[in-house]
């Protein structure tokens, strides 16, 4: 990589941060500074990063005068108060909230599937929503093969989704359902162990949830794909980590499974485990803390003569947002995209 990099990271003591400074680490990203930001009630904080303890200091516009590159690992509401003091400061903003995925000039990517996208960000660059960063590494192989023309989804997410209190609620759920003890949901609608959720987000027209439209938004800006016919369901399971996927494409051009096999075996970030005669596909519980997108049970769909079903699993904490905004920013290092 070219030179030493003033890196802020806001959040920094969330899961997502927490997560960033370690894959930051694992990488070897050229960080000549690290600045670690967080809410006012969490200053002072220390974190140690290579060998170094760090005092977490409360975000505000000065703390990214001396920053060339922060990564927002923030609600949408703080995003969108802090990331444009940041870019006026000279700061390039990668953004891991929903607050700027949407928005025209700002570029939506994952390094797999568009990483010419950055050359062209203004000062924002958006991390997209977790679900739909795994999605795409898995079907875009299969688009640039064979162009898609329908994708329907079904997700399976684990409660880390939902931050530490996530993990925090499946925990005591568990610990009450068999002391035989009553729960009181807090985090989740309804009691999360041994149950699942068929809503995640709130619920928008047409019965779709926000979680379900943004893998259909997000995946069609991606993917420069723009007519892209996607619905998706999106479920909460009790699952500490890694969100799994069930998905059926359409293609213009037929595949066999075979082929797909082959595509997806060359492709970056892509793992095949597909051998269901020996109990062989991915399951979150081993693809945890994992960086790949893990891919299976692929097949022929007996309804679509141009269809192929499979699973998709990985961990969303990583490659579903720590591990892809890292490689984000490694990439406008290497570019100079500043």
């Amino acid at each position: 990589m070219a030179r030493g990099v003033c890196l802020a990271i806001v959040g920094a003591t969330g899961a997502v941060g927490q997560e960033m400074l370690k894959v930051l680490q694992e990488r070897d990203f050229p960080v000549s500074k690290l600045i670690c930001l967080a809410d006012p009630r969490e200053e002072g904080t220390l974190i140690d990063f290579k060998g170094e303890t760090i005092k977490v200091q409360a975000a505000s516009r000065e703390r990214f005068q001396e920053a060339d590159i922060a990564l927002f690992a923030v609600g949408t509401g703080v995003s969108k108060e802090l990331a444009p003091q940041a870019v006026e400061c000279n700061c390039v903003v990668i953004d891991n909230s929903y607050a700027f995925r949407l928005v025209d000039d700002v570029p939506l990517v994952v390094p797999e599937v568009n990483p010419e996208d950055i050359s062209w960000h203004k000062g924002i660059i958006a991390n997209p929503n977790c679900s739909t960063i795994i999605m795409v590494v898995a079907i875009n192989p299969i688009h640039k093969a064979a162009h898609l023309t329908r994708v329907i989804v079904s997700t399976y997410q684990a409660v880390s989704g939902a931050g530490k209190a996530g993990l925090e609620e499946l925990d005591a759920h568990t610990r009450a359902y068999f002391a035989g003890q009553p729960v009181e949901p807090k985090v989740f609608q309804h009691p999360i162990a041994f149950n699942l959720i068929p809503h995640i987000d709130s619920f928008l027209e047409e019965g779709y949830t926000r979680e379900e439209m943004k893998m259909v938004w997000e995946t069609r800006k991606i993917l420069h794909h723009p007519e892209l016919k996607v619905s998706a369901t999106t479920v909460r399971v009790p699952v500490f980590r890694s969100h799994s996927e069930s998905i059926n494409l359409e293609t213009r051009t037929p595949l066999t499974p075979q082929q797909v096999r082959e595509i997806l075996s060359q492709s970056p970030g892509v793992i095949v485990q597909d051998d269901p005669a020996n109990n062989v596909y991915p399951m979150p519980l081993f693809t945890s803390n994992k960086d790949e997108v893990f891919v299976g049970r692929i097949r022929r769909d007996l309804t679509n003569d141009n269809g192929i079903a499979m699973w998709v699993v990985a961990d969303q904490i990583r490659k579903g947002a720590a591990t892809n905004a890292v490689q984000i920013a490694e990439m406008v290092v290497e570019g100079n995209y500043y």
